[in-house]
């Protein structure tokens, strides 16, 4: 099929599947997946997740990108809208059509990010709590927001994302910093300030997960929380992990928790919190 700008949405759209839907809404927000993280997420057979993503591209609905490794071979397909999912989408949500040179530079920036990795890394942990909620259906992830609509909603602070996790009546809201190892420990852990003055202002008093990328960095991490002063709750996890299991480590904490047991507070309903309209708590 031609991709031009001139081809209608109207003839794609008997191919587009409700899960081909929420996977393009997936990738708007949290703009790239790999095909390993797209198949835990929507799809049972790994070699079906591979053919529908080769069908889709064929559409112009997706496009991709991955990289040579240097000992041979490559890496995983990164998948990101296409220049059609950048028009469907647009007119999902009642946005101007982008043009095929706006779709190319949004593919062409993300491919070249020098974040690309760190931003992989935080739809990681995302991804791990959709996959456990396939499993689990006591299990919800009520809310992932992206490091955008995270900053864009709290305004004042850059967390790598933002959700409410669920586990029967329990519900747990936090804020993600996903470590990769490139930022300075004590740089990472200066963000809290901007997290105590979110809860003095009557935002949500979240646990800010710290995840990291091993053991000895975490233990790095602890060392300088020791005798910090904050009201911001702190838990620490590794990569390897599984973030729904009792693998979480509060600041001071002795003994790890599941991330359903962190403590959580949605905060007061003022104006400049998003998680209340009329002061009602909005999941």
């Amino acid at each position: 099929m031609p991709q031009s700008r001139s081809v209608s949405l109207l003839t794609i759209y008997p191919h587009i599947t409700s899960r081909d839907r929420r996977l393009l809404q997936l990738l708007d927000d949290h703009q790239v997946l790999t095909t390993d993280q797209i198949h835990r997420m929507l799809f049972l057979a790994r070699r079906t997740c591979q053919i529908r993503l080769g069908e889709l591209a064929a559409l112009g609905l997706l496009d991709r990108f991955r990289f040579a490794r240097a000992g041979g071979g490559s890496y995983p397909w990164h998948w990101t809208l296409g220049h059609q999912g950048h028009r469907f989408q647009a007119a999902a949500h009642r946005q101007p059509e982008p043009t095929v040179r706006t779709s190319r530079q949004i593919v062409d920036r993300l491919s070249a990010n020098p974040s690309l990795n760190h931003l992989l890394a935080a739809n990681e942990f995302f991804v791990r709590l959709t996959a456990r909620t396939r499993q689990h259906p006591e299990a919800r992830l009520d809310r992932w927001w992206s490091e955008t609509m995270t900053t864009k909603q709290f305004r004042t602070i850059t967390a790598d994302g933002h959700g409410l996790w669920s586990v029967a009546d329990a519900t747990v809201g936090f804020f993600l910093e996903a470590d990769t190892g490139t930022e300075p420990l004590g740089r990472v852990v200066a963000k809290l300030d901007r997290y105590d003055q979110l809860i003095r202002r009557g935002g949500p008093r979240y646990p800010v997960l710290f995840w990291l990328g091993s053991e000895p960095r975490e233990e790095h991490l602890h060392r300088l929380l020791r005798g910090r002063i904050s009201g911001v709750p702190v838990a620490t996890a590794t990569h390897a992990c599984d973030p729904t299991e009792a693998v979480w480590l509060p600041g001071g904490g002795t003994g790890r928790v599941r991330l359903a047991e962190l403590p959580s507070d949605h905060g007061q309903p003022v104006a400049d919190n998003p998680n209340y309209d009329e002061g009602v708590f909005v999941p």
